[in-house]
């Protein structure tokens, strides 16, 4: 082994493993994060496969297979109606695995058969490209796509260019970008900042590079030749950039192992982590007036959405709208966790005011309350296989039975769409009231 493969293999692999840590502890439950996670860390391993067997059919395989995750992260940024969501994640899943069983099997060139994959969700994003957030973004995407399926190929087929390690090299410059890109497009969907978290993220995983990244690329080099203690070299680099992307969440973690038995002073430092973390990711305060229709509408679906998770709802922007100003106004604390309940307040009078005079009905009228007030406020997912009725009230339990006999899931989530945008006009009206007919949002209906 030559200095000039842990020179490159090292410096890659903390990186992408740094970044796929922090795509994960940016937002866990948003599959273009996840699936762009997944193949930062497929390449990851793939580098250490590679430098301990260079070429061989394991190392090839996982230098693929960042592009099937990939192309799974393009299809959650689709910006998809809940009926054309469905059919085409359900296809993408299907094609995800039959392609990741052909490049399992194929030799060589063959592989390259994970690309297509790829292109056709690059298709789709180009066709929604004018309800995709940044407008940018398709082209950003398939320029880089178009860098990594170059050195791929430079990889898998026999071509002289110098050896696998600048076109590992830069297959994995494509992926660092790539997870900037989603990490991009999901701050902008949520309204939210990304560089000061970012740029706090890298200072510690450059950190990691070289306190750990550079003892171990020298014990790789004076070893060289035994690939067990080459592996090994990787397994504690791999557990401090975890710890460099995860920061927030590991603090966390360990305050719930130490402090196991305080739940007061448990708590009190949670709501801080929280703080912390919304105060690096809030933009800054400005008019809301200024974001115009759409993009208001999208925030609160999000909000919505959001609705019973406080540590999302602490970054949204809409904790600046004057109704929720106001209500933290004279009480002393003015911190995204105090504005974030404010904000869940006022959503859930905004669902209440959508309820129709009478008793519980499950009538025309009342489709929009119910969708937002059970699937939503309450949180509640009436197509769930396991679903605990307990503890809940007579109208609840009427709901969830409703739902499951009478309306469809892709029903309720276009509903939930329609009356999210009715709870926008409301919100847009309360807060801009001095300008109503140059800011009125469209009827649903």
């Amino acid at each position: 082994m030559t200095l000039r493969v842990p020179a490159f293999a090292v410096p890659a692999f903390a990186l992408t493993w740094w970044l796929a840590g922090y795509l994960i502890g940016r937002d866990p439950g948003r599959p273009a994060l996840r699936w762009a996670s997944a193949g930062l860390v497929a390449y990851a391993i793939g580098v250490v496969s590679w430098t301990t067997a260079p070429g061989s059919r394991t190392a090839e395989i996982l230098i693929c297979l960042p592009a099937l995750a990939w192309a799974g992260s393009v299809v959650a940024l689709l910006p998809l109606s809940p009926a054309e969501r469905r059919p085409i994640d359900i296809g993408a899943l299907v094609l995800g695995v039959s392609f990741q069983l052909m490049v399992v099997a194929l030799p060589g060139a063959g592989k390259l058969v994970a690309l297509t994959p790829l292109v056709g969700a690059l298709i789709l994003l180009w066709r929604n490209h004018d309800q995709v957030v940044p407008r940018s973004l398709p082209l950003a995407l398939s320029g880089m796509a178009f860098l990594y399926a170059a050195s791929l190929a430079v990889l898998l087929l026999p071509l002289d260019a110098g050896g696998p390690v600048p076109a590992l090299a830069a297959n994995g410059l494509d992926l660092l970008v790539f997870g900037y890109l989603v990490a991009v497009a999901h701050a902008m969907g949520g309204g939210e900042r990304l560089r000061p978290d970012l740029r706090r993220s890298l200072v510690a995983g450059l950190g990691v590079l070289v306190l750990v990244g550079l003892p171990a690329m020298l014990t790789m080099y004076e070893t060289r030749g035994n690939d067990l203690v080459t592996v090994l070299q990787f397994v504690p680099l791999a557990v401090a950039a975890t710890a460099a992307g995860l920061t927030g969440r590991l603090s966390r973690l360990i305050d719930r192992v130490a402090l196991s038995g305080d739940k007061r002073l448990r708590n009190d430092r949670a709501a801080l982590f929280l703080n912390a973390d919304a105060l690096l990711r809030l933009r800054e305060r400005r008019r809301l007036a200024e974001v115009g229709e759409p993009e208001f509408l999208r925030l609160t679906r999000r909000a919505l959405d959001d609705f019973n998770d406080l540590n999302r709802l602490s970054r949204s922007p809409l904790t600046d709208l004057p109704v929720v100003a106001r209500r933290v106004a004279g009480r002393g604390d003015d911190q995204p966790r105090a504005r974030a309940r404010e904000l869940r307040a006022v959503l859930r009078e905004s669902v209440s005011a959508l309820r129709p005079a009478g008793p519980f009905d499950t009538g025309e009228d009342w489709r929009y309350y119910n969708t937002l007030q059970f699937c939503g406020v309450l949180g509640l997912n009436p197509y769930a296989r396991r679903l605990r009725l307990d503890g809940l009230s007579r109208e609840a339990r009427m709901a969830v039975d409703w739902f499951r006999r009478h309306v469809p899931r892709d029903v309720m989530r276009q509903w939930q769409r329609e009356a999210a945008m009715v709870v926008a006009g409301r919100l847009w009206t309360e807060a801009f009231s001095s300008d109503i007919s140059r800011h009125a949002m469209p009827n649903p209906s």
